[in-house]
This record gives C-alpha cells, structure tokens and sequence, in this order.
C-alpha cells in the first residue's frame, strides 16, 4: 500500500452536471428583499406535530397573544 500525503488535501471532484450553468448567476440578487419580509421560526418537533399547517400556528398565536393583552389590562387596573 501507497502511504498518502497528509500535507496535501485530495483534489474534489466536480460533481456539478453539464446543463447546470451559473456562470452568470449573481450572488445574492434577492438575499434583501427576501430578508426584509421574513421572519423564519423554527418549531420544536414536539410543537410541529401539534400544528401542521401555517395557518394553524398563526391562528392560535393571535389567540396567545389577545389572552396576554386582556391580562396586562388587567393587572394594571389599580384597585382601591
């Protein structure tokens, strides 16, 4: 056996087919924009298994959200 060359890393391959062309792609063109309007959240699994779509997730976080509006009008009220 041919002891290898640790100084040396091996040479990669290209992998990328024929058709795939990106020679004038421009890096980045969207990144802003797509940036600007989102707001990625990741769900635990436990918690992704309870809601399956988009809709669902919102919908319950607006209720979450109205519940804890209604509690601190509550305890701000002061009392005599």
């Amino acid at each position: 056996m041919k002891k290898q060359n640790r100084l040396k890393p091996p040479k990669e391959k290209d992998t990328l087919r024929p058709e795939y062309d990106f020679s004038k792609g421009i890096r980045g063109k969207h990144a802003v924009r797509y940036a600007q309007g989102t707001n990625v959240v990741v769900l635990e699994p436990d918690v992704a298994r309870e809601f399956r779509t988009t809709d669902e997730v919102n919908e319950t976080l607006r209720a979450v959200s109205k519940l804890r509006r209604q509690q601190r009008k509550r305890t701000r009220r002061k009392t005599a």
